[in-house]
């Protein structure tokens, strides 16, 4: 790829995703999303993706050449796991202002100045009083679990998926799917989950954490070390499901847009976008309990503080709010979740297809 080129086209890109077609206003203050959001939201997924393929700066491959799906004998773990950690960090790294605003409004009784009525308000509440760089407060910490976690992540969803037989054939394999992205999560959220909590401590309003390295050394001396794997079974028993629900989606969705199965990069951003809109829509009272879990530490509320499993969580979200509080940041954690898988999968996908490429040159 050319160097004056590529910043035209990277410079593009950036533009493509800095600007969302959904209008925060509308999805902020409880109403639903127009129409014309939706679609516009979706016109730029598909630059977003033509973007992409233009930075892979090939045409579109041969499916008679390889089977790409499949993982060729040539391909090594490393490749796969360089692809993965590619992935996850372009992932994290995009989108998180978008999570900062998701934990801001799953909080459950917050500190007077973190009480927000919507995604807008939030956002505007937060540049104002804390600054725009607050919304990138806690990110050198998913950067720094994003991409080994991620590289584990893919790793392990392509060898098993390999070993249950899911590249074979054009038929659906939702069972190699959904078990190749549930051992996935397990192994890489073993190694993510400390680094969540110590994002998601930095992310909340009033936190005194300045650095990775002073949030790690405060929560370990007060809580011990429990404190960065309380939220470990809970986070499994949502992201488990979640990630089974996302993988069975993006295949199934794929192989239907792409019964070619050939490398294309808007097939992969749609596919990876409406597939984690439907698993992030179906596990998001599990991720208010986590987020519960892993903020305890700063609550204001005794009950909270002491919460140490899932069913007091959950117990006490109930108390609380409801089952209305189960669904806590419903909105962002959608809107967060739909760029986030769209970006992830096209950006492994794309590094998947340079690698194969450049081993049958």
């Amino acid at each position: 790829m050319r160097a004056t080129c590529g910043d035209k086209r990277r410079t593009t890109l950036v533009r493509a995703v800095k600007v969302p077609g959904i209008s925060l206003g509308s999805l902020g203050t409880g109403h639903p999303s127009k129409l014309a959001d939706i679609i516009n939201f979706f016109v730029r997924l598909k630059r977003i993706a033509f973007m992409l393929q233009m930075m892979g700066d090939h045409a579109p491959v041969n499916v008679e050449e390889y089977e790409y799906e499949g993982l060729p004998p040539n391909f090594t773990l490393a490749e796969n796991m360089v692809a993965g950690a590619f992935a996850g960090i372009a992932e994290h790294t995009l989108m998180y202002p978008f999570d900062l605003l998701k934990t801001r409004l799953q909080v459950i009784n917050p500190s007077p100045g973190g009480l927000y009525t919507g995604i807008s308000h939030a956002l505007a509440t937060i540049s104002k009083a804390e600054g725009v760089g607050s919304l990138w407060r806690g990110i050198s910490s998913v950067v720094l679990g994003a991409g080994p976690a991620h590289a584990v992540y893919f790793a392990t969803y392509e060898v098993v998926k390999h070993a249950m037989g899911g590249n074979m054939g054009n038929e659906h394999h939702p069972l190699a799917a959904a078990t190749s992205g549930a051992c996935a999560t397990i192994a890489s959220d073993a190694l993510m989950n400390p680094f969540d909590v110590i994002k998601q401590r930095m992310q909340v309003h009033g936190s005194v954490y300045r650095s990775i390295a002073q949030c790690t050394r405060t929560v370990y001396k007060n809580e011990g070390l429990t404190a960065f794997y309380v939220s470990y079974p809970t986070t499994l028993c949502m992201t488990v499901p979640f990630t089974a629900l996302q993988f069975t989606a993006y295949e199934s969705l794929s192989k239907v847009i792409n019964p070619s199965k050939g490398y294309d990069p808007i097939t992969h951003c749609t596919s990876g976008a409406l597939a984690g809109a439907f698993a992030a829509g179906l596990t998001t009272p599990l991720d208010v309990i986590k987020t519960l879990l892993q903020t305890r530490g700063t609550a204001r509320d005794a009950d909270i503080r002491s919460a140490k499993g899932i069913v007091r969580a959950a117990s006490i979200i109930k108390r609380q709010h409801g089952y209305a509080g189960f669904f806590r940041g419903l909105r962002p954690r959608i809107i967060t979740t739909m760029p986030s898988t769209a970006i992830c999968w096209s950006s492994y996908e794309m590094a998947k297809a340079y690698f194969i490429r450049h081993q049958n040159d």
